[in-house]
């Protein structure tokens, strides 16, 4: 699942990686897109209280990509 939250600010990222997480199939990834630096805190940080682990990658200037993948 890929989530483009390009352009919104907080609480918005997070709110929908919540949202996506919660919907998500066993093993499902969801890709979250994300301009919003304080989104590399607080997305990873409710990934881990869901049991998914959270890897960071910058795509870009002031531009990431946090891939959510349940823990095993």
């Amino acid at each position: 699942m890929k989530l483009d939250v390009r352009g919104e600010i907080c609480p918005f990222p997070v709110v929908k990686a919540v949202e996506a997480m919660k919907k998500a199939l066993p093993d499902e990834v969801i890709e979250v897109v994300t301009d919003h630096a304080p989104s590399l805190e607080t997305i990873p940080t409710q990934a881990a209280r869901l049991g998914f682990t959270a890897k960071i990658d910058e795509m870009g200037t002031a531009e990431w990509k946090i891939t959510l993948a349940r823990a095993k």
